[in-house]
C-alpha cells in the first residue's frame, strides 16, 4: 500500500550529477552515499547504471541498454509517431465522409 500523505521528491540534474561522481570517483558503494546524502539508495543506483551505461562502461548485463541520448530520441520519435497515426485516422475519416457525401442519393438514378 503507497502512503498517499507522503510526497516524491524531486533532484536536480547537478544533484544527480554530483552522487553519481561520488560513486563512481570514490568508489564509494550507493549505500553508503545515499546514506550521506539522504537520498534513496534504488535511485541513486539507477542513477550510477544510467552514468555507466551513457560512458560505455556498461557491465555485461547492461549490455545493449540505451544511453539517455539514445532514450529521449526513442521518446521523441514515439511521441512523433503517434501524432502521425492521429493525423493519418483523421485524414481516413475526412476522405470517407466526402466521398460518402459525393454519392448520388439512393433510390435516385
Amino acid at each position: 500500500m503507497t502512503n498517499s500523505t507522503r510526497t516524491r521528491r524531486r533532484f536536480t540534474a547537478q544533484q544527480k550529477a554530483e552522487a553519481v561522481e561520488l560513486c563512481l570517483q570514490e568508489s564509494l558503494s550507493c549505500n553508503t552515499v545515499a546514506e550521506r546524502l539522504g537520498l534513496p539508495s534504488s535511485s541513486l543506483a539507477r542513477w550510477v547504471r544510467q552514468a555507466r551505461i551513457d560512458r560505455g562502461q556498461a557491465g555485461t548485463r547492461d549490455q545493449g541498454l540505451l544511453t539517455s541520448e539514445e532514450r529521449t530520441e526513442l521518446n521523441r520519435l514515439r511521441k512523433e509517431n503517434r501524432e502521425l497515426r492521429r493525423e493519418k485516422d483523421f485524414f481516413r475519416l475526412a476522405a470517407a465522409h466526402f466521398a460518402k457525401e459525393q454519392l448520388p442519393p439512393r433510390g435516385f438514378a
